[in-house]
């Protein structure tokens, strides 16, 4: 199984709640589809972009999702009582059980 570990830290300058980090997750995908219109010449717009900035840009925004997810995860931890690593090794036992995972893959790691 390959996997990629990014650590994102705990934001210590906000005080997210549920539903503001509910919202944020919203906006920054909006962002990240925005992006990625630019890419595909989605967004009407008749300037050409660079592919490398494009990406670049992509990138950027796919780990501002990240992040406010993670923070979300922080919020469901603290707010909620929610065990975040008993919630993944249950969201992995599901990627298994619908396919998306095996397990007989040789392991490889990217970090």
């Amino acid at each position: 199984m390959e996997t990629k570990t990014i650590a994102l830290p705990r934001l210590n300058n906000l005080r997210p709640t549920l539903e503001s980090t509910a919202l944020k997750l919203m906006e920054e995908a909006g962002e990240l589809s925005q992006a990625i219109g630019k890419f595909r010449a989605l967004s009407g717009e008749r300037e050409r972009h660079d592919a490398a900035e494009i990406a670049s840009a992509i990138s950027e925004e796919l780990l501002d999702v990240a992040q406010t997810a993670v923070t979300m995860m922080f919020v469901l931890e603290d707010e909620m009582g929610v065990d975040i690593d008993r919630s993944l090794a249950r969201h992995v036992e599901k990627l298994i059980r619908k396919g998306y995972l095996r397990l007989d893959d040789p392991p490889t790691a990217r970090t």
